[in-house]
């Protein structure tokens, strides 16, 4: 069994390996590509009952294939020029929008079992072993892909452009070589191969976007193995990977505390091959540094006032139902936030954060189950701490290998951490989600609980304009400063005399506490978690809007949260969005990784023209407080209130941007004043002046 699931790994841990080393783009969303695979093979072998061969034949030599050719035209091919930052969003946001697209063609809901190769025969016994026909064969083509990767870069032609092509893309090019067939080889095999691992390994687990497209982790781990360059280290590292989870499962000591660590083993020799081997330089480091603006006080006190404002407006106008859709925005607003210092400021990649807010919600819902305000300040302290653990990792991983280290991170608390049950640690019982879900309390202040939903809304919003103000002085500060060139380079600050320890656990555990309050908050909204509400994919579209935003930006944290849950308002009309919605992230993470400085820069633009108009600033102001009142009155509903605030925010928009465009005078030469243009009573004195001068 061991050494079948390891011919699984190696093969997808092969294609992953492949691609990375041909084109410089490490694909995030390669186990979710094989996990697209295996249902296209459900369907058309189970669903539409065509004969097995003839579905291997159509999903391994068509769809595969042309699928991958699509996504190298039309997605990756571009995604080469770009850097490091942007190419891992691009990968991510395929992830979340395949597994989006996948829980859209296919319901979740309804089971749907793949039998293996040949069930209906004997199995094979070698001595004392047995082995089933689906494990042989799985074997078998795991042999047979290791032998056709080293026939085609060792004996053909194009294996020779495919490893010259990592050496020196330009060169190739001066060769008369076509680097781009190379890499477009290179994605069709790569896409070929994750669908032979996702169409072996669905039959042995359940047929589920997200499980599927998470065991590349394995994968992950037999890639680093052989550090992404090396295929013969990396089926070595499938079959360390492999084995071990054959080990585990077999041998694993049956209670309460382990099952979870047989599921999270993969990312935990993940995490440790990480840490354990040396890395090389990662490809195409990029160096296009973004322009981080200082956000000015004054501006800053004005943005935090109004997400005040708009805190309170919603709440007094939001219904119960809507309070719970919506009023979640500025918890995860928060969390969101959590990415500027972080990745912003100090160039860190994490995809982690929101599994930290989980860990902030676990502390609030043991330590404030009466309200007590000090367990926030103790969901803070605890998260930052888990922050600070990251950080000692962080020292020597860096973009990639970051950004694997903290996803190892998120499953290990999701598939171990956040399963176990209750235990003493040193004498203190330590409670998680306790295998189910949590009751989460709101805060008492001042004496005064605030349990309703309306409530608890109203204080996350208090607290991100409290966040938004801190985060913009670290960013004015000395730390700040300093941040910013950690950022730029490393190696230099640590030159100049910087200490990176000291720093990065400081803008670890920054960024790990405001998460956690984040979630903290987050957790009292939703009055009950689990720990499905923190796991990877739920946090995959927190990072991905928070980068479509822009992390350099404060106002990340509000775009971030009001973006998450704002298409719910498209739900509420037209329920049937909902799908088409989940692929939102992903299909704008795509597009907008292209543009590093985010859509914020270009919505501010858009709407300064507005702020420098005090007419305009007076009328949007009197629209907003005459809905208010009206709707107060029960004079419109909710819906017409929206709408005229919408359409009215447009006009006066248009209004302040057209006024602050009207042409400018044309400048007429001296000689010609009076003539061309009416004279003016400053004209004698500035004449007078010119001619004393």
């Amino acid at each position: 069994m061991g050494l079948s699931t390891a011919a699984i790994y190696a093969v997808i841990g092969s294609g992953l390996v492949l691609t990375y080393t041909t084109t410089g783009v490490f694909n995030f969303a390669h186990g979710a590509t094989g996990m697209l695979a295996a249902f296209a093979y459900w369907q058309l072998a189970v669903g539409w009952g065509l004969p097995v061969w003839l579905a291997l034949a159509l999903v391994l030599l068509v769809i595969a294939p042309v699928f991958g050719l699509l996504l190298e035209r039309f997605v990756l091919r571009e995604a080469q020029a770009l850097g490091d930052a942007q190419r891992l969003v691009i990968t991510i946001a395929l992830l979340s929008g395949f597994i989006a697209l996948a829980r859209w063609v296919w319901d979740p809901n309804e089971a749907r079992p793949l039998s293996p190769f040949f069930v209906d025969r004997p199995p094979i016994r070698i001595g004392p072993a047995v082995v089933t026909w689906h494990q042989a064969i799985t074997m078998i083509v795991a042999v047979a892909v290791a032998v056709a990767l080293w026939a085609l870069l060792n004996r053909t032609r194009t294996g020779a452009e495919m490893r010259a092509t990592v050496d020196d893309r330009a060169l190739v090019g001066l060769t008369g070589a076509d680097p781009v067939r190379a890499n477009r080889v290179a994605w069709m095999l790569g896409t070929q191969l994750a669908a032979i691992g996702g169409i072996l390994i669905a039959p042995t687990v359940a047929l589920d976007a997200q499980q599927l497209s998470l065991l590349i982790v394995s994968a992950y781990a037999a890639a680093i193995f052989g550090r992404l360059r090396s295929l013969p280290l990396t089926f070595l590292g499938a079959v360390v990977v492999g084995c071990t989870e054959s080990y585990l499962t077999g041998y694993l000591p049956q209670n309460d505390f382990l099952p979870g660590l047989r599921l999270a083993a993969p990312a935990l020799l993940l995490f440790a091959v990480l840490l354990l081997f040396p890395h090389r330089r990662l490809r195409g480091r990029d160096r296009k540094l973004i322009q981080v603006p200082v956000p000015p006080a004054r501006g800053t006190a004005v943005f935090a006032g109004c997400i005040v404002a708009g805190g309170l407006f919603l709440a007094t106008t939001l219904g119960d139902e809507q309070a719970i859709t919506y009023g979640s925005m500025f918890a995860l607003g928060i969390v969101a936030l959590s990415f500027v210092p972080l990745t912003g400021y100090a160039g860190q990649v994490s995809l982690c954060q929101f599994s930290i807010a989980g860990i902030g919600a676990i502390v609030w819902a043991q330590l404030g189950a009466n309200g007590e305000v000090w367990a926030l300040g103790a969901a803070v302290l605890v998260s930052a701490v888990v922050g600070a653990l990251i950080a000692l990792p962080a020292l020597r991983l860096s973009g990639v290998y970051l950004a694997l280290g903290t996803t190892a991170f998120t499953i290990i608390l999701d598939r171990w951490i956040f399963t176990l049950p209750s235990f003493e640690l040193f004498g203190v019982r330590i409670a998680l989600f306790q295998q189910g879900s949590v009751e989460m309390a709101g805060p008492r202040l001042f004496g005064f609980r605030a349990d309703e939903t309306r409530e608890i809304m109203m204080v996350s919003a208090v607290v991100l304009a409290l966040a938004v103000l801190g985060v913009a002085a670290l960013r004015r500060g000395p730390f700040g400063r300093r941040l910013i060139a950690l950022r730029d380079s490393e190696a230099a600050y640590a030159t100049l005399g910087g200490n990176l320890l000291l720093a990065k656990l400081m803008v670890f555990s920054l960024s790990a506490g405001l998460a956690g309050l984040g979630g903290a908050l987050y957790g009292m909204h939703l009055r009950s978690v689990t720990a499905e509400n923190f796991n990877l994919v739920a946090g995959l579209p927190i990072f991905l809007v928070a980068v479509i935003g822009g992390l350099g930006r404060v106002g990340n944290g509000m775009f971030s949260g009001a973006s998450t849950v704002g298409p719910q308002v498209l739900v509420g009309v037209a329920p049937w969005t909902i799908n088409p919605i989940g692929l939102l992230p992903a299909t704008i993470g795509i597009a907008v990784s292209r543009h590093p400085d985010g859509v914020l820069p270009m919505m501010r633009a858009g709407w300064e023209p507005l702020g420098r108009s005090r007419a305009a600033v007076t009328a949007l102001l009197g629209l907003v407080a005459a809905g208010w009142l009206l709707h107060l009155g029960g004079l419109v509903n909710g819906w017409t209130l929206f709408i005229a605030l919408l359409v009215g925010a447009h006009i006066v928009q248009v209004y302040a941007r057209r006024r602050e465009a009207t042409p400018a005078e044309p400048e007429v030469p001296v000689e010609w004043w009076g003539v061309r243009r009416p004279w003016r009573r400053e004209d004698g004195e500035v004449l007078a002046r010119a001619v004393a001068g």
